[in-house]
């Protein structure tokens, strides 16, 4: 391996198990696409690729055309793939966008363990989970409580009414932030909607677009 021992090697790929989980974690208590085994796989996996990278340029010290940065930055594009996954488009809805950075970010944070960058990649870890976590609330406190409302709708569970329920919204100005969905045995869903309202007098007109949609029992609003 290089200049590197087995025993080096294996640190690293343990430390970056550590630093993926501290932020996976949080993503998975938030029930959100890319969880705790995944920020975790990217972590380690980034490790080993730059590991490996290292471990080639000093195998081959001296070759022409050997670049270990060629092989790592292939994280970078192929951790693109992998966030998109993670990104849903419901409508005029787009979700996932935080968990693909995070993706994006923990990625980084393997490729500078795996370089021997400890303390950076603490340091990385720590702001991250700050980001995700403080300013999550201080967003909420500040940015998010104005107007806020929370939409619940009981419909048929057909497919595309989701759309319609969020076009209808849409159209009337409201932003969907967050959706739950309760499917039924009757054969009925319940579909749960965080909005970010315009005032008040907006909500009964909206409503009632949503509740003459076909398919839709009820539409009811509060907050």
């Amino acid at each position: 391996m290089g200049g590197l021992s087995e025993l080096e090697a294996v640190l690293r790929l343990s430390l970056a198990f550590l630093l993926g989980a501290v932020l996976g974690l949080e993503r998975e208590t938030h029930d959100r696409p890319a969880g705790l085994r995944t920020f975790i796989l990217v972590a380690v996996g980034s490790t080993l690729i730059m590991i490996v990278s290292i471990g080639l340029r000093d195998l081959y010290a001296g070759s022409t055309g050997v670049d270990p940065g060629r092989i790592a930055a292939q994280v970078v594009t192929g951790i693109g793939f992998l966030g998109a996954g993670t990104i849903m488009h419901e409508g005029p809805i787009v979700r996932g966008l935080t968990t693909a950075a995070g993706l994006w970010v923990v990625a980084a944070i393997g490729l500078a363990v795996g370089a021997g960058f400890y303390l950076v990649a603490a340091v990385t870890t720590a702001l991250a989970l700050v980001s995700l976590t403080v300013l999550a609330r201080v967003e909420q406190s500040y940015f998010g409580g104005k107007g806020q409302a929370v939409v619940n709708v009981l419909s048929s569970d057909v497919p595309g009414q989701l759309g319609r329920i969020a076009t209808a919204l849409g159209e009337r100005g409201i932003d969907i932030k967050d959706i739950r969905m309760s499917p039924r045995e009757d054969g009925l869903v319940e579909i749960e909607l965080k909005v970010k309202a315009p005032p008040k007098d907006a909500m009964p007109g909206a409503m009632q677009a949503v509740a003459s949609l076909p398919g839709v029992k009820s539409a009811e609003y509060s907050g």
